[in-house]
């Protein structure tokens, strides 16, 4: 049933929570975790002039370091993964992710890394639930 299962992180305890979930689906199924980190642009853009460049590069370092972290752990359960990291909106990225991977199912964490960014995943959460095409497990922080 699930060939693709798609674990989109931020690098926080949230997105790291529904790793139990993708794991659980993939090897139900014998399926390949993608792992997929998006650098907000929204957030690059942010900082004025060349500071730019270097909030991009600690964005993709953290990213790098998200996706790393969450690789050992679904490779620990005996899984393949696959990941990606990729710049722009957050939403579009993913959605874009899920049509170009062909994925069957989407692991997500319900909220973001702080209060204030928790409005903003959160509706990537929703917008996921609402566009994905495909089942969207949305998982709290317990």
């Amino acid at each position: 049933m699930y060939d693709r299962v798609l674990l989109p992180t931020d690098g926080s305890e949230t997105a790291a929570s529904a790793v139990d979930h993708a794991i659980d689906a993939a090897a139900r199924h014998e399926a390949t975790v993608h792992l997929l980190y998006v650098i907000d642009e929204s957030v690059a853009n942010a900082a004025p002039g060349l500071a730019m460049g270097h909030v991009r590069e600690k964005l993709k370092a953290e990213g790098e370091r998200a996706i790393a972290d969450l690789e050992d752990q679904i490779e620990d359960a005996g899984l393949e993964t696959t990941t990606e990291i990729r710049q722009g909106n957050p939403d579009t990225e993913i959605l874009n992710y899920i049509d170009d991977a062909d994925i069957d199912i989407v692991t997500v964490g319900s909220t973001g890394k702080t209060v204030n960014e928790r409005e903003r995943v959160g509706s990537v959460t929703d917008s996921l639930v609402r566009k994905a095409g495909v089942p969207v497990v949305s998982v709290p922080t317990v």
